[in-house]
């Protein structure tokens, strides 16, 4: 007879299952050893399948981008070059692991994981099949099909910004801490834009599991969310999760003309090489992420052949990623780095504005068409209101700058108008033991 306490660790991760499985019909008949040996293989296949993921995606990025440039790329290690990865992974394994004299020890070395780690449990709750059956006991090709499956998402994201945000404090650095800075804030303004268009597919979808989401676009390809909810949520949840990893053209936290590396400075050895993976694998996990919300995830036409509806939706799945990977390479090669002052403008005035207004008319038409019609033509009006906002304010900012532009000498009006900001002070106080506030 088993010890009550053993009973009662069963019946708690029995439960713990059954809120992190929702439909999957792997649990229908209970948890026994077979449904712990198919989680545990499931997991180990899901890391393995993204650490060879990454490995290819960074050789493919290095290959792609000499194509575009006219150049030989990785063709040492391996055929074609396959192996690169692997040497370079190899060689900072070994590397000496410094410690800046400055830094904190503790908080430095678990930057790297609060990176790596929510980037793994990402792709946990992804699905990148269809149903499969083994001895009778069906279960879907995903690790985990949670309720909230698509919060489980936003949550890890966020919890990614702590790794980049503690990596650039803990590092007792100037250059680190300017880049932390960076993207903490580029991090959190693009999420509001990421969370207000995941919220668009969520009313719709009537479901926070990612399986549910797949499956209210299984219908047809008209169905998928990229043309059911209209381009625009599509593009703009493109362009936040573009942002929010950091890659080109929005990769400032890592501007070597300005901020030598970035928050990852003073990293060398694996945990630098935790980093660089964690960049890749984030990649690679959002692609998937953005395939399931808008793309209909393994969703596709099927031939009618034996198996083929076991392992085809996986194709079309891979298929759908390749794509974006293949877009992420592309952006990197064709677009120069945006200012910075560029990034927010985009986040802020543009992204969250257009987001929030097609939310509602989203809402509005599910409730009623007028209901909606009305809702869009307020937004129409208020965006209105909004670009002219904007257009006077440049246009006050380029006629009377506080300031001339740069590298261009400062003329006597600009003097006169910092003078102005400057508040008065005695004849004690001043320079020079002048106190009267003229300036030339």
């Amino acid at each position: 007879m088993s010890p009550a306490w053993l009973v009662a660790a069963h019946a708690q991760l029995a439960t713990l299952l059954a809120l992190t499985t929702h439909g999957d019909p792997l649990y229908s008949r209970g948890v026994g050893w077979f449904v712990w040996v198919v989680v545990l293989i499931k997991v180990v296949v899901a890391f393995a399948v993204l650490l060879v993921s990454v490995m290819l995606m960074i050789w493919f990025e290095r290959k792609l981008i000499s194509d575009m440039q006219s150049r030989i790329g990785p063709n040492r290690a391996g055929p074609w070059g396959l192996l690169q990865t692997l040497a370079d992974g190899t060689k900072l394994f070994f590397k000496e692991d410094l410690l800046p004299a400055q830094a904190d020890r503790t908080v430095f070395h678990l930057a790297p994981y609060l990176s790596l780690v929510p980037a793994l449990l990402i792709f946990t709750v992804v699905p990148v099949g269809g149903i499969v059956t083994i001895s009778g006991h069906p279960f879907e090709l995903q690790v985990a099909d949670p309720t909230i499956g698509i919060l489980v998402v936003l949550a890890m994201s966020s919890i990614a910004v702590y790794g980049v945000m503690l990596a650039g404090w803990s590092s007792g650095s100037k250059y680190p801490l300017l880049g932390s800075v960076r993207a903490s804030a580029q991090m959190i303004s693009y999420e509001a834009a990421l969370g207000i268009t995941t919220v668009t597919v969520v009313i719709v979808t009537g479901s926070l599991s990612t399986r549910a989401i797949v499956e209210s676009q299984a219908s047809a390809f008209w169905d998928w969310n990229l043309i059911r909810l209209g381009i625009v949520p599509f593009l703009l949840f493109l362009t936040a999760i573009t942002a929010e990893l950091t890659r080109p053209p929005f990769d400032l936290t890592e501007a070597e003309q300005e901020l030598v590396g970035g928050f990852h400075t003073e990293y060398s050895s694996i945990r630098f090489a935790m980093f660089f993976l964690a960049e890749f694998m984030n990649v690679i996990t959002m692609s998937g992420v953005v395939v399931t919300l808008f793309l209909g995830g393994p969703d596709g036409p099927v031939p009618h052949l034996p198996t083929f509806d076991v392992w085809f939706p996986s194709v079309w799945f891979v298929g759908k990623v390749f794509c974006f990977l293949f877009l992420y390479v592309w952006l990197r090669a064709a677009l120069p780095r945006l200012r910075y002052d560029q990034l927010m403008t985009l986040g802020w005035k543009y992204l969250i504005p257009l987001s929030l207004g097609w939310l509602l008319a989203v809402a509005g038409f599910l409730v009623d068409g007028w209901w909606g019609a009305g809702i869009a033509a307020v937004a129409l009006c208020l965006a209105g209101l909004l670009a002219r906002a904007f257009s006077i304010g440049k246009r006050r900012g380029e006629h009377d700058p506080l300031l001339e532009p740069a590298g261009a000498r400062v003329q006597r009006p600009s003097l006169l108008r910092l003078a102005s900001l400057t508040p008065d002070r005695g004849e004690g106080d001043a320079p020079g033991g002048g106190g009267t506030g003229e300036v030339g």
